[in-house]
C-alpha cells in the first residue's frame, strides 16, 4: 500500500489568514471570538462569532470572480491557493487528469440561499442574479478551485456536517489507494454566520450566552462550559503519493496521511449518543487501519465543542479507543480559539495536528479553568506544550451521528 505525504497547507481563519498568522496564535492562546460584525446581531440574544475579519479575497482572485462567488467559496479557492504555492506545485507541469480535489462543506452557500431569499421577497423574480445556484450548490467550493487551476481528477464534494472537514481526507485516502490520482487538495470550509444560521442555532440551544466576555466564551471539556460559539473558515492540505513527491524532489513534508475510518451513531439528529461506542469504534478502526496501536498515539486533536453533551461523549471515546493510555495522550480543542466553523472544523483541526507534528509544539485548550469530573484526560491547558508527535488522531463528529477520524504521523 502506498503512502501518501502532506507538502502543502493553506488556512484562512478567525485568527490568521496565512498559515505562520494562524500557527502563532493558535499556541499563543489567542482567541479569534468577538462581537458579530457581519450585520445587525443587536437583538439577537446572543451576539458572539468566530468572524474572519480583513479577509481581502482579490489577493487570491480577480475581482470578477471574486464578486461572482460567495464567501465559502472565496475561502476554498484562498486555502487551495496557499496549500499550492506552499507545496510548490506547477499545475504546468502536472497531469491534469492526476490532480485531484476533495474539498467539503457543511452548509455550503446557505447565507447566499438566505439572501437570495429576502431579495426575492423584496423585490421580485426579475432582481436575482444569475449565480444564485451556482453558489448555493454545496461542490461550487471544489468545482471552482477545479476550473481555476485546471484539475480533471475526481472532484469532489461530501457533507457530513461538522464531520465534513474531517472526512475529505478519509474520501482523500480512498481515492489514493484506488490509484485515482497523484495530487489531492483536500479540505474543508464553512461560512454560515447570518441572521438565519446564528437564530437557528440559538434556537436550538446549543450556543454559548457568555456575551459579555467572548473571548472565555468558548471552553471545551471546562465544568462550565455552556455551549459553542459559530465561527467560519477554512483550512486545505496538497496530498500526494509518496512516489509522486519523489519524482518531482520535494524537500519539505509536514506529515503522512496513515489512515481513516467513519461510522454513525444512528441515534439522535443533533445529539451524541452519550454509550460513544461509534465514535470509540470509528478511533479504533483509523488506528488499525494505519498499522498503529493506541499506544503509539501521542496527540489527540478533539472535536471539542464546548458543549456538555459532546465534551463528555467525546471524553469516553477516547478511553474506550485507548485503553489506560487515554490518561497518557495529549488532547488538544481548536474551537476554544476559533469556534466551531462546522464543515471546516475537521479540517482545522488536522491542520493544527499536523503543525504539531511538524513543529513538537502542542497548541493549548483556552480557558480550561474549572475541570469536570467525567473530562478527565490530559486536554493541555491553557499553554502550549513543546513535546514531540509522531502520531496525532484527528476527531470530528457531525450532527446526524457521522463520526470521522483521521490518522496523520511523521513521515520518515
Amino acid at each position: 500500500m502506498g503512502r501518501y505525504l502532506v507538502t502543502g497547507l493553506g488556512v484562512i481563519s478567525s485568527i490568521g489568514h496565512t498559515v505562520d498568522e494562524f500557527w502563532e496564535n493558535l499556541t499563543s492562546g489567542v482567541s479569534g471570538i468577538d462581537y458579530v460584525s457581519s450585520f445587525d446581531a443587536s437583538e439577537f440574544p446572543i451576539r458572539i462569532a468566530g468572524e474572519v475579519k480583513g479577509f481581502d479575497p482579490t489577493k487570491y482572485m480577480d475581482r470578477k470572480l471574486a464578486r461572482r462567488v460567495a464567501r465559502p467559496i472565496q475561502f476554498s479557492i484562498a486555502t487551495a491557493l496557499q496549500a499550492l504555492e506552499d507545496a510548490g506545485i506547477d499545475m504546468s507541469k502536472e497531469d491534469p487528469e492526476r490532480v485531484g480535489i476533495v474539498y467539503n462543506t457543511g452548509g455550503g452557500g446557505i447565507t447566499e440561499a438566505e439572501a437570495a431569499t429576502l431579495q426575492l421577497l423584496k423585490k421580485g423574480p426579475r432582481s436575482l442574479g444569475p449565480f444564485v445556484i451556482s453558489n448555493v450548490m454545496p461542490n461550487a467550493v471544489s468545482c471552482r478551485i477545479s476550473i481555476l487551476i485546471g484539475a480533471k481528477g475526481p472532484i469532489i464534494t461530501s457533507t457530513a456536517a461538522c464531520a465534513s472537514g474531517n472526512y475529505a481526507f478519509v474520501e482523500a485516502w480512498n481515492l489514493f489507494r484506488l490509484d485515482e490520482a497523484d495530487v489531492i487538495i483536500v479540505g474543508g470550509t464553512e461560512a454560515s454566520i447570518s441572521p438565519v444560521g446564528l437564530a437557528s442555532l440559538i434556537r436550538m440551544g446549543a450556543l454559548s450566552t457568555r456575551n459579555d466576555e467572548p473571548k472565555r466564551a468558548s471552553r471545551p471539556f471546562d465544568r462550565d462550559r455552556d455551549g459553542f460559539v459559530l465561527g467560519e473558515g477554512a483550512a486545505a492540505m496538497v496530498l500526494e503519493t509518496e512516489e509522486h513527491a519523489r519524482k518531482r524532489g520535494v524537500k519539505k513534508v509536514y506529515a503522512e496521511l496513515a489512515a481513516g475510518a467513519m461510522t454513525g451513531d444512528a441515534f439522535h439528529i443533533t445529539a451524541p449518543d452519550p454509550a460513544s461506542e461509534q465514535p470509540a469504534r470509528a478511533i479504533k478502526m483509523a488506528i488499525q487501519r494505519a498499522g498503529l496501536e493506541p499506544q503509539d498515539i501521542d496527540l489527540v486533536s478533539a472535536h471539542g465543542t464546548s458543549t456538555q453533551l459532546n465534551d463528555v461523549s467525546e471524553t469516553k471515546a477516547i478511553k474506550k479507543a485507548l485503553g489506560e493510555h487515554a490518561y497518557k495522550v495529549a488532547i488538544t480543542a481548536t474551537k476554544s480559539m476559533v469556534g466551531h466553523t462546522l464543515g471546516a472544523a475537521g479540517a482545522i483541526g488536522a491542520l493544527a495536528a499536523v503543525k504539531a507534528i511538524q513543529t513538537g509544539v502542542i497548541p493549548p485548550t483556552i480557558n480550561l479553568e474549572n475541570p469536570d469530573p467525567e473530562c478527565d484526560l490530559d486536554y493541555v491547558p491553557n499553554k502550549a506544550r513543546k513535546q514531540e508527535v509522531r502520531t496525532a488522531l484527528v476527531n470530528a463528529f457531525g450532527f446526524g451521528g457521522q463520526n470521522s477520524v483521521t490518522v496523520f504521523k511523521k513521515y520518515e
